[in-house]
């Protein structure tokens, strides 16, 4: 089984809950538009001034989104 990475994206500010929430829309049409098998996303409020949207991909689509998309971070996913 390939490894899953969890890539990150952070947004900052009094809106970024909503930014955050709102990107995690286009990664959803991105795993469309790009036919990929997994389909994890999500978002996430780390403080007051501080959330995530997240997308997992496996070891074959982790450079074509990191390419293309940009994310801030990744990490290994491990379903938590």
């Amino acid at each position: 089984m390939s490894r899953q990475i969890k890539m990150i994206w952070d947004f900052r500010g009094p809106a970024a809950l909503k930014t955050a929430e709102h990107h995690e829309i286009h990664l959803k049409e991105y795993i469309t538009a790009e036919n990929i098998s997994l389909n994890i996303t999500g978002f996430q409020e780390k403080s007051e001034m501080h959330a995530i949207a997240f997308m997992v991909v496996t070891d074959e689509h982790m450079i074509s989104v990191r390419d293309n998309l940009k994310p801030h971070r990744a990490e290994i996913y491990t379903g938590a």
